[in-house]
C-alpha cells in the first residue's frame, strides 16, 4: 500500500499512524504541497480534489483521512472498528468531530501558527475550548473513546489534539485528553508526527 502524504498534516498523520498500529505494510510517497504537487495532473488523477492524504492499495484508491480509517480497520484490523451498530455509530461520532470542530478548532489555530493560513483565530480557539471541553468530558471515567479498548476513533482525533500547542491552544486545562494522548503513545507500533516547534515530540 502506498500512502501519498504530507509529513506536517495531521490528515496524513492519522492514517500513517493507523497503519503502523495495525501492521500494515506500506510505502510513503511524499506530496510537495509548497512546490504545488498536489495540483499536479498526476495527483489530481488520484484525488480530483488536489488533497492529502491519498492511499493506493491494489486497485483501490481512496482520499480522506477518516474514510481511509474505516477502510483500512475493516479490511485489515477489524477490533480497531466496533461490529455493534451503537459501537459503529458512536466511532462515526468521533470521526465527524475530526473532520468538522478538531479541524476547525485546533487544527485552524495551527495552520495559522505553523503556515501563516489567513484564517480567524478568534473563532479557532473558540472551537478548541469547545471541542476539547467536549472530549474531556466524554472521557472522565473512560480510557478510550468508544468501548473499552482503542478504536479508530482515538487515531482519528489523536494528531490535531497532540499538537495542537503548535497552534498556541494549550492542553494543560485536560487531563483527561493528555492521559489519553499518552495511552495512545504507549500503543506498540506508535510513530510521533513530525513537530514544527522546539520543545514538542520530533
Amino acid at each position: 500500500m502506498r500512502i501519498h502524504r504530507f509529513p506536517l498534516s495531521g490528515h496524513c498523520h492519522r492514517v500513517e499512524l493507523f497503519s503502523n498500529l495495525a501492521g500494515i505494510n506500506y510505502e510513503l510517497v511524499e506530496v510537495d504541497l509548497a512546490a504545488g504537487a498536489h495540483k499536479a495532473p498526476e495527483f489530481l488523477a488520484l484525488n480530483p480534489a488536489g488533497k492529502v492524504p491519498v492511499i493506493e492499495d491494489g486497485d483501490t484508491t481512496l482520499a480522506d483521512s477518516c474514510a481511509i480509517l474505516v477502510y483500512l480497520a475493516r479490511k485489515y484490523a477489524p477490533d480497531w472498528l466496533p461490529s455493534d451498530p451503537v459501537g459503529q455509530a458512536e466511532v462515526q461520532k468521533f470521526l465527524s468531530m475530526a473532520s468538522g470542530e478538531l479541524a476547525n478548532g485546533p487544527g485552524a489555530a495551527r495552520l495559522i501558527t505553523v503556515f501563516g493560513a489567513p484564517l480567524d483565530a478568534e473563532r479557532a480557539f473558540t472551537v478548541a475550548k469547545y471541542v476539547f471541553e467536549l472530549l474531556e468530558a466524554h472521557l472522565e471515567g473512560r480510557e478510550w473513546l468508544v468501548g473499552d479498548r482503542a478504536t479508530i476513533a482515538d487515531i482519528a482525533i489523536y494528531s490535531y489534539t497532540a499538537h495542537a500547542p503548535e497552534g498556541n491552544v494549550s492542553l494543560e486545562a485536560y487531563p483527561n485528553i493528555r492521559a489519553l494522548l499518552g495511552r495512545i503513545e504507549a500503543l506498540p507500533g506508535f510513530v510521533p508526527m513530525q513537530a514544527t516547534k522546539v520543545g514538542l515530540a520530533a
